[in-house]
């Protein structure tokens, strides 16, 4: 059975993750509070930040950075993009 929750990026009920996606107070919450679809659209931004950043999983710095962004995706005003970041056109998906 799929799991519903009322989620709060997109603001409407749909269908919840299959579990936290990380331990911690933190990924509890967003495991209680944010669907699948705005989970993987995160996961597609983070991944863009990375790549737009050069940045290295194991810096501190990165993991801040990647925290923050993710809380202002899921639960505020939305990702701060790279000054340079030009969106891909249809015919480059």
């Amino acid at each position: 059975m799929v799991r519903m929750v009322l989620c709060k990026k997109l603001g409407r009920e749909a269908e919840g993750l299959e579990r936290a996606p990380f331990p911690g107070e933190k990924g509890q919450i967003i495991f209680e509070t944010i669907s699948k679809a705005a989970w993987l659209e995160w996961v597609g931004i983070q991944t863009m930040l990375i790549n737009e950043h050069k940045l290295a999983s194991f810096d501190p710095k990165a993991k801040k950075l990647i925290e923050s962004e993710r809380e202002k995706f899921l639960f505020g005003s939305g990702v701060d993009m790279p000054d340079d970041f030009v969106p891909p056109t249809a015919e480059q998906k």
